[in-house]
């Protein structure tokens, strides 16, 4: 049975075919990998550059360059990724689908490893002694406060990981469609909220207004996608985009 599923680089895949890898087995990947691996055919990628191993439901990369550190993406993840230092070996990943990113000679050559689906279980707490565990996050998905959250988050889980936060004027018109009575006191004082309802405390750079807002936008976005507050399917509370009412 097949583990993980190797797609080759961009530029290969019209001549190229995907590698299935098997548990317990290894996949290299260079300049100078023949038969049996995956050859990245750019004068910027080391000869042999690294090997990828199968185990069930992750898989683990070595990073055989001398020098250059590898960057593993989640494309999925609105910036998340794992770095594999030069030298580094079963590094383990988790990600169900990855991209391997290859500093290479001024580019960023770039392949895909697609993983099976991730598998969850939860304990049986019925009948445990004690009060129930208090929530980490109290959000209401109902409350406009949330949307404001779902607003800021909304250009990295879209895919565009290094996006910058919206303005205020611009969360005003993207709030809008669900919030037709949206002003920017409106939004600020939300943003406000959230702030104090999450906990976050304001940087030592914060003198004036808009400063404020803009590092607790950060803290907020930083905040809400490390622990998944906000996910793509959440953002059905903003209403459709001014992209997809023309479409």
């Amino acid at each position: 049975m097949y583990s993980i599923i190797v797609v080759p680089p961009a530029a290969d895949r019209a001549g190229g075919k995907q590698i299935k890898v098997a548990t317990g087995e290894r996949l290299p990947f260079g300049r100078a990998v023949t038969d049996g691996g995956l050859a990245l055919d750019h004068a910027g990628v080391p000869r042999i550059a690294g090997e990828i191993s199968a185990h069930r439901r992750f898989w683990l990369l070595d990073n055989l360059s001398n020098d250059q550190t590898y960057v593993v993406e989640n494309p999925e993840g609105a910036g998340e990724h794992i770095k594999v230092a030069p030298g580094r070996v079963e590094t383990p990943v988790p990600f169900e689908f990855a991209r391997v990113v290859l500093p290479s000679a001024g580019d960023l050559l770039a392949f895909d490893v697609w993983a099976p689906c991730h598998a969850y279980r939860t304990a049986d707490r019925r009948g445990l002694p004690g009060a129930a565990t208090v929530p980490a996050f109290a959000l209401d998905r109902t409350k406009r406060y949330f949307a404001v959250l779902a607003a800021l988050c909304e250009p990295r889980l879209r895919g565009e990981p290094h996006a910058p936060l919206p303005a205020v004027e611009e969360l005003v018109e993207r709030l809008r469609p669900s919030w037709p009575s949206v002003t920017r006191s409106a939004v600020y004082w939300n943003i406000d909220y959230l702030a104090v309802k999450l906990r976050l405390r304001p940087g030592p750079d914060d003198a004036d207004r808009p400063r404020r807002a803009n590092g607790k936008k950060q803290s907020l976005v930083s905040l809400a996608l490390r622990f998944d507050l906000v996910r793509e399917d959440d953002l059905v509370v903003l209403g459709p985009s001014r992209s997809e009412v023309v479409r």
